[in-house]
C-alpha cells in the first residue's frame, strides 16, 4: 500500500506486503522487503496527525518488518534516514531519530524517539537505545545491550547496560584507518578516561596534544556537544552491567 503523499524516487523497489504511508520520501534504488511499514503514525501519545516526514536517502536496503515512523512536532518534525544503510529483520527506528549513512541496524535492534546514530555505525541484535542518545560515527554496539548513554565515536559499547570496552577495532581496520591513526584515537581514548583529575581537565589535555588529528577531535567534539544524555564510559561489560 502506498499512501497519497508517499513519494518514490527512481529504481525504488517495494516487495510485497510493503506500507508506505505519510508524507514520506524514499531515496533512488533503495529496497524494501515483504512487511515492512514505513511513515506510518509515531508511538507518541501527543501525536495530533500532523504532517511530519520520514525522509529515506538513497541505496537502502530495508528487510522483513522492519518499521520506521515519521516525526513528531514536539521534535524536528521529521525523521531522516541517510543513504546506503542497511536495516536487518524488525529493526525499528522511532520518531524524530537521524541516522546517518552507512549506518547497520542488526536483527530486532529499536531506537527510541530522537536517537542519532553517526555514519558506519553498526548496531548488534536484540539491542535497545533510549530515548535522545547519540552513538558515534564508527561506533559499534554488541549484541543484546541496553544503550542508555551517549556513545562516543570509534568506539565498541557492550553489556546489559552499554559499557565502553576499548575502540572499534575491527571496523576500523575494515574502514581502512592506517595504523598511526588507530594508534592515536588508542591514545587518546586511554587518556580521556584515565583516572585522576576532572573529563573537562582530560578534554583540554587530549585536545591540545591531537589538535591536528580529526579522529580524535571527533571525539573531543562529541563529548563537548550539549546532550541530555551522559558519556558512556568504561566498565565491565558482563550480565549486570557493573
Amino acid at each position: 500500500m502506498i499512501g497519497p503523499h508517499a513519494v518514490l524516487e527512481e529504481g525504488v523497489h517495494l516487495m510485497s506486503h510493503v506500507v508506505v504511508d505519510g508524507h514520506t520520501t524514499i531515496g533512488a534504488q533503495t529496497v524494501v522487503h515483504p512487511f515492512a511499514s514505513l511513515g506510518l503514525s509515531p508511538q507518541h501519545l501527543k501525536y495530533q496527525d500532523e504532517p511530519t516526514k520520514l525522509i529515506i536517502g538513497h541505496h537502502n536496503v530495508i528487510r522483513e518488518h522492519a518499521t520506521m515512523h515519521v516525526g513528531t512536532v514536539q521534535g524536528h518534525g521529521e525523521t531522516r534516514v541517510g543513504s546506503h544503510c542497511f536495516f536487518m529483520v524488525g529493526s525499528h527506528v522511532a520518531h524524530d531519530c537521524v541516522v546517518e549513512d552507512h549506518v547497520i541496524l542488526t536483527n530486532s535492534v529499536a531506537l527510541g524517539g530522537h536517537v542519532h546514530v553517526g555514519e558506519y555505525a553498526i548496531i548488534g541484535g536484540l539491542s535497545g537505545v533510549h530515548q535522545y542518545v547519540r552513538i558515534g560515527k564508527h561506533a559499534m554496539i554488541g549484541g543484546v545491550t541496553g544503550v542508555e548513554k551517549d556513545v562516543i565515536p570509534y568506539a565498541l559499547a557492550m553489556g546489559n547496560r552499554a559499557k565502553l570496552t576499548g575502540l572499534n577495532l575491527v571496523g576500523l581496520k575494515r574502514r581502512g584507518f592506517s595504523r598511526e591513526d588507530i594508534r592515536s584515537l588508542r591514545t587518546a581514548y586511554g587518556l580521556l578516561f584515565a583516572p585522576g583529575g576532572t573529563m573537562a581537565e582530560r578534554l583540554i589535555e587530549v585536545s591540545d596534544l591531537f589538535a591536528g588529528h580529526a579522529g580524535v577531535m571527533d571525539i573531543i567534539n562529541f563529548i563537548r556537544e550539549d546532550s541530555s544524555r551522559p558519556i558512556c564510559t568504561p566498565g565491565a561489560a558482563n550480565g549486570n552491567g557493573a
